[in-house]
């Protein structure tokens, strides 16, 4: 472990990492390594989630992911293509009328189709579920500051609806806690109108809040600016915009020059960057306890990258193995370079420092504010 003493990782660190596996397991539909990387991040997230409302709504992605599965498993025997040899299940074929393009209900389910229909809907699956444990990791509070002062208008709008889903869960835990204290035990439908109703107040009462809040802070303010200023942001935003669009689309495409692939996205990342220091200027802002960069949060993001690259170098060394065989059924060989890249991505569940939980919080404030009192406090626990 780098340092033993709990504090709060820096959330872009965070995010590095959870896009990063999102984007390893795009590459695959294997499922064995869609098993590995699910457990990955389970584990990263079990070992290193706090005791904040947000880091309570994994479960809610782990059961949105159950979900999609379950959904595309259920379109698959609706109307999906049935091909394959195997029939799993007989079911009367539901011819459409012409104006339908083509698309039939029913059909005997193939063995083969349903195999690729859950392989696909897993791997969805885990990549919501990367998104889900960056946002039960990092604090959404700390990511707005953390960002850039010219995305802080959109950063706002992002971390509201990011912390959407936490706030929600949140809510229900307390209207569900005061029903049971007040004797009302009732499950299913009936419970739902109960239930529905103080949640939504209790959202609506949060949200008036927090935009009382944004304001008394200042957020949205920016100082006086010149016409010259903003046409120079403005152009610099958007010419990094374009160029990265066409390097990104010179980097997809064999056949374009040179010139119009990876030179060409890092002038767009250039411009775009020069764009943010620009458009920065004409916000004013403090923040309140900083998230430092350290070597844990280096080490975090690295992790990500290196099984992103790891996804990337199995699919030209080892593409095989990336997904299942299904003409014939096979049992699913194992990338073995993507499988190291998923392994090293756990080490962030042991290498990086513990969170501090609710009390610790409470300790190292009143040790900031008063460490003399601190000590006293400290040296009366028994």
């Amino acid at each position: 472990m780098l340092s033993s003493t709990p504090r709060a990782i820096h959330p872009g660190a965070w995010w590095l990492w959870a896009i990063g596996l999102a984007v390893a397991v795009s590459q695959t539909t294997n499922p064995l390594v869609l098993l590995i990387a699910a457990g990955a991040v389970t584990f990263v997230v079990v070992s290193r989630r706090s005791d904040s409302p947000w880091a309570r709504a994994f479960k809610l992605y782990a059961v949105l992911g159950a979900f999609i599965i379950g959904l595309r498993i259920v379109l698959h025997v609706l109307v999906g293509l049935k091909w394959g040899e195997v029939t799993v299940l007989p079911l009367p074929l539901i011819e459409l009328p012409d104006w339908a393009a083509g698309i039939n209900l029913l059909g005997d389910v193939k063995l083969e189709g349903l195999l690729a229909a859950i392989f696909e809907g897993m791997r969805l699956a885990t990549m919501i579920l990367c998104i889900g444990a960056a946002n039960a990791l990092a604090d959404p509070k700390r990511l707005l500051a953390s960002l850039p002062g010219a995305l802080q208008e959109i950063g706002t709008a992002i971390v509201v609806a990011i912390s959407v889903a936490p706030q929600l869960v949140e809510s229900v835990r307390r209207v569900h806690r005061a029903r049971l204290l007040r004797g009302d035990g009732a499950r299913g439908l009936r419970a739902f109108r109960r239930v529905a109703m103080p949640v939504l107040e209790d959202t609506l009462e949060r949200s008036m809040a927090l935009a009382a809040s944004m304001d008394s802070r200042g957020y949205g303010r920016r100082n006086a600016t010149s016409p010259a200023r903003h046409r120079v942001t403005g152009s610099l935003a958007l010419g990094g915009l374009l160029a990265m669009t066409v390097g990104s689309y010179g980097l997809l495409d064999a056949t374009s020059p040179g010139w119009l692939g990876l030179p060409l996205l890092l002038v767009g990342v250039a411009l775009g960057a020069l764009g943010l220091a620009s458009g920065s200027t004409a916000v004013t802002r403090t923040v309140y306890r900083p998230s430092p960069w350290r070597a844990a949060e280096t080490l975090t993001a690295a992790c990500g990258v290196i099984a992103a690259v790891a996804a990337f170098a199995s699919a030209s060394l080892e593409p095989a193995a990336l997904s299942m065989p299904l003409t014939p059924i096979a049992p699913p060989p194992l990338p073995w370079i993507l499988t190291v890249g998923l392994l090293v991505a756990t080490l962030p569940g042991i290498l990086t420092p513990p969170p501090p939980l609710g009390r610790q919080r409470d300790r190292s404030r009143r040790a900031g504010a008063d460490p003399v009192r601190h000590r006293e406090i400290e040296g009366s626990r028994p």
